[in-house]
């Protein structure tokens, strides 16, 4: 597809691509998993790690859109489909425990209602004091439907890290002591899981009015996807009656 001034520059996306409300997963090939979720899916755009569906969930238009890895291609993509018309976020992905290793086995995976802003993305937007927090409607959507499906999510903190391998193999790291030592002061504070884009998806939409929220996978991604469906169906029944 050949760059015009109609289109966002990294995305290729312009307005009436996409719906409000949007999925968000970093990986491209997971798009077309959960577009086959939605009704009439189609394939809008695809440029770099940005791949775009949008099909709808009860007759309203809602999309998919892949933010790649990490938080710099995350704030690219969510930049460029709020001035494309979406307002409303939902990450689908996947993260690893950070309390309890053994929640991987008790738990479906984390509905996110913050995030630790341990990356560099979200601070060149606004001082690191300035909280990464979720939309409470949008996780109040996911838990009431994550409990509608009787699955089993935590809902609490995610830990939102530039190094993937600083956390999976932190004694390869000049910093490994550090990194261990803050490993464990996250542990102590209840966060629940470790990923790469929810502070600077979270920190965006709070400066730009809008929402978002996460709900992150542990075991299996077909029902974490229908879920998340479940909860733009709430939301949409509710924004209808504003």
């Amino acid at each position: 597809m050949e760059h015009n001034d109609e289109l966002m520059y990294h995305t290729h996306l312009k307005k009436g691509d996409v719906g409000r409300y949007v999925f968000l997963p970093g990986d491209p090939f997971r798009t077309d998993l959960i577009a086959s979720f939605l009704d009439d899916a189609k394939l809008v755009a695809h440029n770099r790690e940005h791949k775009t569906w949008t099909g709808t969930l009860d007759g309203v238009k809602v999309s998919v859109t892949s933010t790649g890895m990490g938080c710099p291609s995350t704030a690219i993509a969510v930049e460029e489909l709020i001035k494309v018309g979406a307002d409303t976020f939902i990450r689908i992905g996947t993260a690893g425990t950070v309390k309890d290793p053994e929640d991987n086995q008790k738990y479906d995976g984390a509905i996110v209602t913050a995030a630790v802003r341990d990356e560099g993305t979200s601070s060149q937007y606004i001082p690191i004091e300035y909280p990464a927090v979720a939309d409470r409607h949008v996780v109040d959507a996911l838990a009431t439907a994550a409990e509608n499906r009787n699955r089993n999510f935590l809902e609490g903190i995610t830990h939102s890290k530039d190094s993937f391998f600083g956390e999976v193999d932190p004694d390869s790291c000049p910093l490994a002591d550090q990194l261990k030592m803050r490993w464990k002061a996250w542990q102590r504070g209840n966060v629940v899981c470790s990923e790469m884009e929810c502070a600077a998806l979270f920190v965006i939409c709070s400066i730009r009015g809008k929402r978002a929220s996460a709900i992150m996978n542990w075991k299996d991604m077909n029902e974490t996807i229908q879920t998340a469906c479940d909860a733009v169906r709430l939301l949409i029944k509710k924004d209808e009656m504003r």
